[in-house]
């Protein structure tokens, strides 16, 4: 998907630049790139457990942490 914008006559270097940004914004391309580039493939459901569960242990041990006086 390319864009293309040509310099209208008597047409400053800056409104040319905000029409070409306003152009990028519209048609949704940041968007589409953002997405491809940040993806992340979804966990399986066995990591996600394992993920809670360690979640879980960090805050027992945070707490009896707390408790003992070891953390303020």
């Amino acid at each position: 998907m390319s864009l293309e914008v040509t310099k209208k006559e008597k047409e400053t270097s800056q409104s040319l630049i905000r029409r070409f940004t306003q152009k990028v914004q519209k048609s949704g391309v940041l968007r589409l790139v953002r997405r491809i580039k940040f993806y992340q493939r979804p966990k399986s459901r066995q990591i996600k457990k394992r993920i809670a569960l360690r979640r879980e242990e960090l805050k027992k041990d945070y707490e009896r942490k707390r408790k003992l006086g070891e953390i303020k």
